[in-house]
C-alpha cells in the first residue's frame, strides 16, 4: 500500500466507491455472459478475457462523448469489438451481459469493510451505469448517496459524474475520499477536480504514466479502512 499524504489528515466525512471492479468482481462475474455471446456468434477460438478488455476499452472511449445510456454504449462497443476480432455477431447479444447483473458477486472484503466504515461516516457509490442495472446489482446495503451516469447525464472521465458527486455530497470536497479501481475513469476524471482518491489495485497492474497520480494505492478496500484508524 502506497501513501501519498499524511494519514493524520485523512478524516473523510463521506467515502465514495466505484462499484464494478471495486466492490463487484465484474470480470469474473461477466465472463460467462461473454462466453455465451462468443459461442452464439460462432467465435469459439476468441479468448474471452481479451475480448472483454477490448470491449471495456471501447466503453471508456464512448464515455467521453455526448451522453447516451450505458446500455446503448455497451451494445455499440460490442459491435466494435466484434469488428476488431473479425467476428460476425449480433450486438443485441449484449443482453446476456445485462441478464447476468443479478448474479454478479462481491469481493470478499466488501461487506465487513462497508459495515465498519459506515459507523461514523456516510457512504456513496459512483458508477458509470444506468439506474435499472445498478438496482439489479446485488450490493450489500443501501448507500447514503447514489451517483450514476444516468442521474448525472454523463460519465466519470470528463468529470461530469464526479461533479455530480461533489454537488450532492453535502460535505466539502476535501471531506470526500473516493475509492476506485479504474485508472482511466476514476483517476482521470476525479483527480483534476481536486478529489482525494485511493486507487484500488486489486489486479496488481502497473499505473499508466499518462494518468494523474492517486493519493493512495491499496490492494483492496479493507486496506483503505486501515488508513482511517
Amino acid at each position: 500500500m502506497e501513501n501519498r499524504q499524511n494519514p493524520a489528515r485523512l478524516r473523510p466525512k463521506l467515502m465514495s466507491f466505484d462499484v464494478f471492479g471495486t466492490l463487484i468482481s465484474v470480470r469474473d462475474s461477466s465472463y460467462g455472459a461473454f462466453e455465451r455471446i462468443l459461442a452464439d456468434s460462432g467465435a469459439h477460438g476468441v479468448d474471452v478475457s481479451a475480448f472483454w478488455e477490448h470491449w471495456e476499452h471501447r466503453n471508456i472511449a464512448h464515455y467521453w462523448e455526448t451522453y447516451r445510456s450505458y446500455r446503448n454504449i455497451c451494445e455499440l462497443s460490442l459491435a466494435e469489438t466484434f469488428a476488431h476480432f473479425g467476428v460476425h455477431g449480433d450486438s443485441r447479444l449484449i443482453q446476456y451481459y445485462f441478464e447476468a447483473f443479478p448474479r454478479f458477486f462481491l469481493y470478499d472484503d466488501v461487506v465487513r469493510t462497508l459495515d465498519r466504515l459506515s459507523r461514523d461516516r456516510k457512504l456513496a457509490v459512483v458508477s458509470n451505469i444506468d439506474d435499472d442495472l445498478l438496482a439489479l446489482t446485488p450490493l450489500p446495503r443501501d448507500f447514503d448517496l447514489v451517483c450514476t451516469a444516468e442521474r448525472a447525464r454523463g460519465y466519470k472521465p470528463d468529470g461530469t459524474l464526479f461533479r455530480y458527486l461533489i454537488a450532492n455530497a453535502g460535505v466539502a470536497k476535501d471531506e470526500i475520499l473516493h475509492c476506485g479501481q479504474s485508472q482511466f475513469t476514476d483517476l482521470v476524471g476525479g483527480k483534476p477536480l481536486g478529489l482525494t482518491i485511493a486507487w484500488i489495485n486489486r489486479r496488481q497492474i502497473a499505473l499508466d504514466p499518462s494518468v494523474p497520480r492517486p493519493d493512495f494505492i491499496c490492494p483492496d478496500i479493507a486496506s483503505v479502512g486501515d488508513l482511517l484508524e
